[in-house]
């Protein structure tokens, strides 16, 4: 499995390129942002590539940065998504505002995006709005209000669900708070419920 492709460009296009690495040419394919920042023809250049096995073809897939790659494998995770509609949303917005869209829950923001409809934009937020929060939180990038609305509301939830099987309120508080702690930025409901009631029987 290709993980990072390191080689000079023997040719580049708007949607893919053909790297030599060693006398052996890859065909990778690239969205926009990372045709932008590539150097001409002929020059060095590593890229961070996500291998497609198909019964009937290998596909190599591009990316000038680690996070976009990781953008577009959680793209591709998401039902209805393939990688070439990936792409196609990595080309029509940068990596820093399609994370606080679908974090900030913005439907209008994402459905200008080209082959973005209202369905699909839904889909991105209910699925990956959770990931993109915790994501930002690693990368030390600003939350929206409604990013940080999401969590608050997820940490309601869960102490609603401990209230109702029998802890009081303050303990029950007080295991979710150290249980964010240890899980990190916008963990599962499931995995703050469990490391919660792990450290109530503790």
């Amino acid at each position: 499995m290709i993980a990072l492709l390191t080689g000079k460009i023997a040719f580049k296009g708007v949607s893919h390129v053909v790297v030599d690495a060693h006398g052996v040419g890859y065909r990778v394919f690239i969205p926009l942002t990372t045709f932008y920042e590539l150097p001409d023809a002929g020059q060095p250049v590593t890229l961070h590539i996500h291998t497609s096995v198909k019964e009937d073809a290998i596909h190599l897939f591009g990316f000038f940065t680690a996070l976009e790659r990781e953008l577009f494998e959680m793209m591709i995770s998401v039902s209805g998504i393939g990688p070439k509609v990936a792409m196609g949303i990595l080309s029509g917005i940068a990596p820093r505002e399609m994370m606080e869209a679908i974090s900030g829950g913005h439907l209008a923001k994402l459905v200008t995006v080209p082959g973005v409809g209202k369905k699909m934009a839904e889909r991105l937020i209910l699925e990956l709005r959770d990931k993109m929060v915790k994501k930002m939180a690693s990368e030390n990038l600003p939350v929206s209000d409604a990013g940080r609305h999401a969590a608050e509301g997820l940490r309601d939830d869960a102490l609603s669900a401990l209230v109702n099987l029998g802890y009081k309120q303050a303990s029950a508080k007080s295991a979710l708070d150290k249980a964010a702690d240890t899980c990190g930025a916008a963990p599962s409901m499931d995995r703050l419920l469990k490391t919660a009631l792990k450290i109530l029987a503790g």
